[in-house]
């Protein structure tokens, strides 16, 4: 009997690994979020931004020293920096792991998590185009965590409590446009960090 819960276990966990994204690393939040967080601060400096500024401003541009090729600049490489590192981190831990970093789990997570980030940075185009840049911050939070969400059930619970908080902080942003680039800080910053470090102690 006892021979045959170990095998119906061993079975189960044969099952879960191989549904399961297991190749995502903690090491990638910790990353990402130190990045965000660099960005942020530079953003911040560059565009002499207060917390609250603009609140009452919409649809005019949220900070008056707006200067958009620098903004999309910064984007562009916070977000190349961050990709980079995150698969660094990633294909060191699967080669750590000896398991193999593009599965069917690795696809299908990628595929759940890139329909919900495409139609949240189309989106967000449309609304750089119409210069309501004061939704933009929690426009992005709202997608990320749609697609954090989306992509839960090919990783671990971590993933789907990660995308929770973005929603709740992108919920915020609606009502608060004008703390956007602070509560983007928090999501993409501090929460990656955070869940970053709780994921690796936990699968590393």
């Amino acid at each position: 009997m006892n021979q045959a819960k170990e095998d119906l276990q061993v079975i189960r966990e044969m099952m879960e690994r191989s549904s399961t994204f297991l190749s995502l690393s903690g090491l990638s939040g910790v990353a990402a979020g130190t990045v965000a967080l660099i960005a942020a601060g530079v953003t911040a400096f560059s565009m002499n931004w207060k917390i609250g500024e603009g609140e009452r401003d919409l649809p005019i541009p949220l900070y008056s020293t707006y200067d958009g090729p620098s903004l999309i600049g910064i984007a562009l490489v916070t977000l190349i920096v961050a990709l980079a590192l995150a698969l660094y981190f990633t294909y060191a831990k699967a080669k750590r792991l000896n398991i193999s970093l593009w599965n069917n789990s690795a696809r299908y997570f990628l595929l759940h998590l890139m329909i919900p980030l495409v139609t949240g940075g189309i989106l967000c185009l449309f609304l750089l185009y119409h210069h309501l840049f004061a939704m933009t911050p929690a426009a992005t939070l709202l997608f990320y965590g749609l697609a954090l969400v989306s992509a839960s059930k090919f990783a671990n619970q971590y993933i789907f409590t990660l995308g929770l908080s973005e929603l709740a902080l992108a919920f915020i942003g609606l009502f608060l446009p004008g703390y956007g680039l602070l509560l983007w800080a928090i999501g993409f910053g501090v929460l990656h960090i955070v869940y970053g470090i709780l994921m690796h102690f936990k699968y590393r």
